[in-house]
């Protein structure tokens, strides 16, 4: 949302829960019960303040929610949007049964008076509950990202991933994969994350580099092909295509399973699907084995891709529309 904010110069009033990037138990047990509570509490009170603004919100309000906050907040705007990109309605947990993430965005859905959902996946679960569901898909700023500057190989091949220590445990399904095309050309693969935990044999060919927002477009674009590997579950099936468009906007070609948005995406950025280990070993080996020229014209489809169908320009219409707000008004 923040991305849509600055494309736009948007003035807006933003609210993060007791100021944290995320509000997960381990991180507030850090930030300690009083900010808890006081953000809590400064929830309580924006009820009162939103009635005449328009009021986004992403994912939740309250991990402490099982959704009335949610409901009250949404209803309580001017104009009212709830935008989602993963499929939260299906966490589990051990505090569930207290403060039941699936009935949160259940409410949050039918409380809203615009939906923004990530996927098709994701949009088509949200239709079941109400009629006015926009699909969004998620958007990058390709000038924000560090092109590309040289495809020839250096004295080893190099792959990229990009993501959150809970889904790094994805990479371990390509660990034959991985570990046959470091026999063979000495691949390594960077892991951009805030994790550290182990890997299993993988942890010899990962080089590993802590994600920064000075950093990062600058690490992904020192790769020569980014990854993207997803079990098949329901919740990946909501997984929108995040890693691939940040790879692709950095000019890089990208391998992925074809699951969920995977499906769409990829084909549009040029890029190779890959649904097994023989398909994973081909599609990587076949973009090592390129020559640079080879490269450079993927990862150029690639980042054209990324222009034409997943930029903020190409989707800002839509966005506008659905916030029912104009880049020459004041912010929500």
């Amino acid at each position: 949302m923040y991305d849509w904010f600055d494309h736009f110069d948007l003035a807006v009033d933003r609210h993060e829960y007791a100021g944290t990037s995320n509000a997960g138990f381990s991180t507030l047990l850090r930030v300690g019960g009083a900010r808890v509570a006081m953000a809590e509490l400064d929830l309580c009170k924006l009820v009162g303040r939103v009635g005449d603004k328009t009021l986004i919100l992403g994912r939740s309000a309250s991990p402490f929610s099982s959704g009335a906050l949610e409901g009250a907040l949404l209803k309580a705007a001017l104009h009212s949007v709830y935008d989602f990109d993963d499929a939260i309605y299906l966490a589990a947990g051990p505090f569930q049964r207290f403060w039941s993430s699936k009935r949160a965005w259940l409410a949050s859905v039918q409380a809203a008076d615009v939906v923004i959902a990530g996927n098709e996946n994701l949009a088509e679960e949200a239709s079941k509950h109400r009629s006015e569901v926009v699909l969004i898909p998620s958007c990058v700023e390709p000038s924000n990202y560090t092109q590309k500057a040289s495809y020839e190989l250096a004295e080893y091949p190099r792959a990229v991933w990009i993501g959150s220590p809970s889904t790094e445990s994805y990479l371990t399904e390509l660990s034959a994969v991985l570990m046959e095309l470091n026999a063979k050309h000495g691949l390594r693969v960077t892991v951009i994350s805030a994790g550290n935990a182990s890997l299993g044999p993988l942890d010899s060919i990962i080089d590993r580099q802590d994600w920064d927002p000075g950093t990062f477009a600058s690490q992904i674009a020192s790769a020569d092909v980014g990854l993207m590997p997803l079990p098949d579950t329901p919740f990946t099936r909501g997984k929108c295509s995040y890693k691939l468009l940040q790879y692709a906007a950095a000019g890089l070609p990208v391998v992925g399973t074809g699951i969920g948005a995977n499906s769409s995406v990829i084909p549009r950025l040029g890029g190779f699907v890959a649904n097994n280990s023989v398909e994973w070993t081909d599609a990587i080996d076949g973009v090592i084995e390129m020559s640079a020229r080879e490269r450079l014209s993927m990862g150029g489809r690639a980042r054209a891709g990324v222009q034409k169908h997943y930029s903020f320009d190409a989707w800002s219409t839509q966005w506008m529309g659905a916030v029912g707000i104009s880049p020459k008004t004041p912010g929500p």
